[in-house]
């Protein structure tokens, strides 16, 4: 049996290391080591080096998990990403790592950009870490446990997390813009046709891990994405839930965990941007 709380914290630590990993590395990062994966998708070596960092202290963490992560680099039998398509059966527990979600703020020098990892055990988010490096905030949350942020620079100070009261009139709202930019189009546009000018405002921020704890601490009211990875929502998304919010897919089903879409909202203006989605 886990100890869901303990391993919570101790997952908090290895964010921290990574982000402090990131942080040093930005210092002296050039635009010559960026690589693209796709059409105005980037990583670079720094993305590479965060996820072995994780992957190293999960393994020692907890043994028997396996992995998905952004960038491929705990592909080792059963335990990558890959296995769930090409080797056989994957483990029941299994880590989700986005090893720096927001790369290309990284390489702007644009915050914020994030690590963010979580514990998925069947479609059962069990634990979510996701920790900030610009503004040095770590948000986390454990199942039943609540959702809470840490600032390690005000010496330890915890506030619990609960989303915001606001109705859709007032919201202020993250419509983010993936990288399948043609086939995303139609429902963006729709999404701000919608609600400019009938909301409280629109942000994009560049990244969903955080988009998502930006809901969770009533930053923002809600949160639309489609096209993005597991690994960008996963630790997230229970943040937002065990914050009081609501997160479903772009259908509607609370069964997102292995889908590549969220909505996430305090709860009260969900309703509202499902309709705007739904819209033919």
């Amino acid at each position: 049996m886990i100890d869901l709380e303990q391993c919570t914290l101790a997952v908090c630590e290895i964010a921290r290391r990574a982000g402090a990993y990131i942080r040093e590395e930005r210092k002296k990062f050039s635009l010559d080591s960026v690589e693209r994966k796709h059409a105005h998708d980037y990583v670079s070596y720094v993305d590479k080096g965060s996820e072995r960092l994780i992957v190293s202290a999960l393994r020692e963490l907890l043994p028997e998990a396996g992995f998905i992560t952004e960038e491929g680099t705990a592909d080792q039998g059963d335990r990558s990403r890959d296995s769930e398509q090409n080797h056989g059966p994957v483990p029941l527990i299994r880590w989700v790592v986005d090893p720096l979600d927001g790369t290309t703020n990284f390489i702007h020098q644009y915050a914020p950009y994030a690590v963010s990892i979580a514990l998925l055990q069947g479609k059962e988010v069990l634990v979510g870490v996701v920790y900030e490096i610009c503004a040095d905030e770590c948000f986390y949350a454990w199942k039943g446990g609540g959702a809470y942020l840490e600032w390690k620079s005000e010496k330890g100070i915890v506030n619990k997390l609960h989303v915001s009261s606001q109705q859709i009139q007032d919201a202020l709202l993250c419509l983010q813009l993936p990288y399948n930019s043609e086939a995303y189009k139609p429902t963006i546009q729709r999404l701000i046709d919608s609600f400019y000018g009938n909301v409280g405002s629109i942000r994009m921020c560049g990244s969903a891990a955080m988009a998502l704890c930006y809901v969770a601490c009533g930053r923002l009211d809600g949160y639309a994405e489609q096209y993005i990875g597991r690994w960008d929502y996963m630790a997230g998304s229970l943040i937002v839930m065990e914050a009081g919010g609501m997160v479903t897919d772009y259908s509607g089903s609370s069964d997102f965990t292995q889908g590549n879409s969220i909505v996430a909202t305090n709860g009260i203006i969900q309703q509202a941007l499902l309709e705007v989605i739904w819209k033919s």
